[in-house]
């Protein structure tokens, strides 16, 4: 369920249907995208996640749109050499305005497919958070994505790389004014399906699902610019990816996502949401991953989530809880979750937290610390 997910993309998307022929942003100011989440917008015509599949690679790295929304979404914790704590994010959103072969009349600039970036880096020695946008249209090769060769790409923002079976070797570009980031992310470890075998239900609605994957542990290398000087940095990474069309239930007013690297050698996904009455919607979800790569799924009853602690943005006025007591107790795990700066508000043509996170616990009985990012919405 992601952060973002699909789903931030929608409603800026929609709204930027009128913009400049090169995808620039006319909008006059943020918001939560979430009105658009409830009402769905026209989704005749679109496929709809209804039935469990085998996901497939490199395919499925690749674009799927028949849906209506989808993204590759990047985050990492990395260090430079000077041992200063960096946090990433680098997101691809592709939102389909009509169904996959309607034609798109007209001027070369008009496209069935919009697409958004979102670029955001955490300097936590200088407490200093930036985050940055792109967006344009599918047309003139302006954004796109392909699975072979491996590659999504808005202007100048691009992953790119080659996937051999679930294994992934990639490098992420971006660059903005003073702020960027080349960095080379791997793993050989297979990708890990959430909900059933990828069919990641969001509410009880039919085809209210996505399939959804992500590949937890990618080692991380490369460089990072902050306020112009270029940093050698190591670390790890996260990678999301999900495609469907639906929306929020009624009711549901947002969600709180967590992803953890745990130092063990295991990783945790949970995503909330939040219902109006201030509960938890019975299809609230996550997966465990042991550090023998055993896959456990989470349903809303498992995890316990506690604020502790709250921010209040001065730009927005939003109050944020960004500090948190998780705990599965079946599976003997407790984390309490700091973030690296309270202020890692991503305030763009959609306004949602998204920071980095360190966390430490302990799993049955073994103290633990985690590395990881939390996304909040609907605040």
């Amino acid at each position: 369920m992601r952060g973002a997910l699909i789903l931030l993309a929608v409603g800026m998307l929609s709204a930027c249907a009128g913009d400049s022929p090169d995808g620039t942003s006319a909008t006059g100011g943020a918001n939560t995208g979430l009105r658009f989440l409830r009402s769905g917008g026209d989704e005749e015509g679109f496929a709809r996640a209804t039935e469990v599949r085998d996901l497939r690679f490199p395919a499925d790295h690749g674009s799927h749109p028949d849906f209506r929304t989808e993204w590759w979404y990047f985050t990492g914790n990395l260090t430079t050499a000077d041992k200063r704590e960096v946090g990433f994010q680098l997101t691809f959103f592709r939102f389909g305005l009509r169904p996959s072969g309607t034609a798109a009349e007209g001027s070369d600039w008009r496209s069935t497919q919009l697409w958004m970036a979102h670029f955001a880096l955490t300097d936590a020695a200088n407490g200093r958070f930036v985050a940055r946008e792109r967006m344009a249209r599918e047309a003139v090769g302006l954004a796109g994505a392909e699975a072979q060769p491996l590659r999504v790409w808005v202007k100048d923002w691009s992953m790119e790389g080659r996937s051999e079976g679930g294994a992934l070797a990639l490098h992420l570009e971006a660059r903005d004014g003073d702020i960027g980031l080349a960095l080379d992310v791997a793993t050989n470890d297979s990708p890990v399906a959430h909900g059933e075998k990828g069919l990641d239900r969001k509410g009880p609605e039919p085809g209210n699902a996505s399939y959804y994957y992500s590949v937890p542990r990618l080692t991380a290398k490369g460089s990072v610019t902050l306020e112009g000087e270029e940093l050698p940095v190591s670390g790890s990474a996260w990678m999301d990816r999900e495609w469907g069309t639906s929306a929020l239930s009624e009711g549901v007013t947002g969600w709180d996502w967590f992803a953890l690297q745990l130092s063990n050698g295991g990783s945790l996904m949970f995503y909330r949401l939040r219902q109006e009455d201030g509960g938890t919607s019975a299809f609230s979800a996550g997966t465990l991953v042991g550090r023998d790569g055993g896959v456990r799924t989470l349903r809303a009853g498992d995890v316990e989530l506690s604020a502790l602690k709250e921010w209040a943005s001065g730009k927005t006025g939003a109050r944020y809880p960004v500090a948190w007591s998780l705990e599965v107790r079946s599976a003997g795990l407790k984390l309490v979750i700091e973030p690296l700066l309270a202020d890692q508000e991503l305030d763009l043509s959609v306004r949602y937290w998204e920071g980095a996170v360190r966390a430490a616990g302990y799993w049955q009985g073994e103290a633990l610390k985690a590395a990881g990012y939390v996304e909040l919405t609907g605040y």
